[in-house]
């Protein structure tokens, strides 16, 4: 079944409680994805020259500073950030680069983002003891996607759980199922798109990080799901920059849009809206099927 939140900040009041508006969200679809739970968050951007990444440990007694140590010989990097199995470092260097490092030096580890504003956290078990954990409390940022997952065709594990991202700042949320991801992974693994798991939903990451490679922009991309992409779904996706939405032509899987002065959400039923500040008041909508939605920070 499955459920996705979104929040796009367009105010500084909801950008300092991000974090709390997300946490809040999440655990109203405590009961549509009971078996693991995980966020985006787009904060902190890294100083220019720098990248960022957020690391995963299977293991519970992972030394992230000796990692931070090993990794700094090499790239300069920073003192991790931890949070329960995951941690952010800050390196002197490219992402790819500080990525190819980990995966060839630490295979047992698993790169869940890599970017300049990007950090993306998730773990087996109960949404709300999920959002406990990694502390979302205390996150301030532009903008969040969430997503509560109850598996039904694949093993419940942190790798498998959602958000994906197989780009830099990008990720994708899915609702649904696909029916040529099998296909479609080997072609884009013929264009270079690395995939880390079985989960159809990193394939539809795969083929918008290919896409924008290759000069699309992110509505173009999606606009692109529609001719290439097999199956149902509901589709959310984040950026640098901001979060998109899109439905299926069919669009069986449920979705909800919402926008006041201060904020854009988007929740898999409207309870998950609910909770934020003026959402009586929102302008409220069911996104169309097929239709691609896209809220982007504007240069000041």
């Amino acid at each position: 079944m499955c459920g996705i939140v979104g929040l796009f900040a367009k105010s500084t009041e909801v950008e300092e409680r991000l974090g709390v508006h997300l946490a809040a969200m999440l655990a109203q679809m405590n009961d549509r994805g009971p078996d693991s739970a995980g966020v985006a968050v787009y904060r902190d951007p890294a100083p220019a020259g720098t990248s960022k990444l957020t690391l995963y440990s299977p293991g519970p007694h992972e030394d992230w500073d000796a990692l931070a140590a090993d990794l700094g010989r090499s790239y300069g990097a920073s003192e991790p950030e931890v949070r329960a199995s995951h941690a952010v470092l800050v390196v002197d260097a490219d992402a790819s680069d500080a990525e190819a490092w980990v995966r060839e030096s630490r295979p047992d580890l698993r790169v869940m983002s890599a970017g300049s504003v990007i950090e993306i956290y998730k773990e087996t078990g109960l949404p709300r003891d999920f959002a406990e954990e990694f502390r979302l409390t205390d996150f301030k940022g532009t903008h969040a996607l969430g997503h509560t997952r109850m598996a039904t065709e694949s093993k419940v594990t942190t790798e498998g759980s959602h958000p994906f991202s197989t780009g830099f700042d990008l990720c994708l949320v899915h609702n649904g199922s696909l029916s040529n991801h099998n296909r479609l992974r080997e072609s884009l693994r013929r264009e270079g798109i690395e995939f880390q798991t079985e989960n159809d939903t990193e394939v539809a990451a795969g083929y918008l990080a290919w896409r924008m490679r290759e000069g699309a922009t992110l509505e173009q991309a999606l606009e692109g799901c529609l001719d290439d992409l097999d199956g149902f779904y509901t589709f959310a996706v984040g950026t640098a920059d901001g979060f998109a939405v899109l439905r299926d032509p069919i669009a069986c899987k449920p979705a909800v849009l919402a926008e006041t002065d201060d904020w854009v959400a988007m929740g898999s039923e409207w309870r998950a809206i609910a909770v934020l500040p003026g959402a009586a008041d929102a302008r409220m909508w069911e996104p169309q099927p097929g239709v691609v939605y896209v809220w982007e920070k504007v240069a000041a």
